[in-house]
């Protein structure tokens, strides 16, 4: 049975860049595109960049004593793939919007994350959980 996979569309200012940094940086295969927009393979779910003239300001919302974007995506990875990940991003000098760090340690929902943006600004958040089976798990301290 296929697992089902989400599809997200976001602004970006430069095709190009967005290019580079899904594909290049990220290593997201790329798909379907067009003069105005560009399909990647996100580990398995479709994402899709959309060239537009103007870019809006994001809200921000405080989680564990950090401002984490209102409108962010991005994905659960297994510790190992998240350190590799984490390693990648420091060598390539890529600014982090939230350095790495464990949020809620020793609490339900513990995980790793970490929050870097695209070259259009769009925040994408990288997080791995030290039990995955507390990804949904509720925290009457947390909110």
């Amino acid at each position: 049975m296929m697992r089902p996979r989400f599809h997200l569309a976001f602004p970006v200012h430069d095709l190009e860049a967005a290019r580079a940094f899904y594909a290049g940086l990220l290593g997201c295969a790329v798909g379907r595109e067009s003069a105005r927009w560009i399909d990647f393979d996100f580990h398995g779910h479709q994402i899709t960049a959309h060239l537009v003239e103007s870019l809006e300001e994001v809200a921000a919302n405080p989680v564990d004593g950090d401002r984490v974007p209102a409108r962010h995506f991005g994905l659960i990875l297994e510790r190992d793939a998240w350190d590799a990940l984490a390693a990648r991003l420091r060598d390539a000098g890529t600014p982090f919007l939230i350095e790495p760090r464990v949020r809620f340690p020793g609490r339900p929902g513990e995980q790793a994350t970490l929050f870097i943006r695209d070259p259009s600004g769009n925040a994408l958040e990288f997080k791995s959980f030290a039990d995955e089976r507390q990804i949904f798990s509720l925290d009457p301290g947390v909110g």
